[in-house]
């Protein structure tokens, strides 16, 4: 009767147990699923973000470009009018 009694009660420890079990594998399962839904959306904001950021970037570049191709072309013509002036001055003095 002892051994009826003991083992009853460690079937229905071992149910409760794996009732117990499944409940926290379904709530684990739901996390895990929440972190990777959370993991996608992190993946699609950085991307978007990533995308924004290289054309900014080219944006940037393209401006910077056009503003020294003018700077270069100043430049230039500053060179052009310093040997200009240099030849002017140099015909004075002799």
């Amino acid at each position: 009767m002892k051994k009826l009694i003991v083992v009853a009660a460690a079937a229905g420890l071992m149910s409760l147990a794996a009732c117990n079990k499944s409940t926290d594998n379904t709530t684990n399962a739901t996390n895990a699923l929440e972190n990777a839904t959370d993991n996608l959306e992190n993946a699609t904001d950085n991307a978007v973000d990533a995308a924004a950021n290289v054309t900014g970037n080219a944006t940037d570049a393209a401006t910077n470009a056009a503003g020294n191709a003018v700077n270069a072309a100043a430049n230039a013509t500053d060179a052009a009018a310093n040997a200009t002036n240099a030849a002017a001055n140099s015909a004075e003095k002799h």
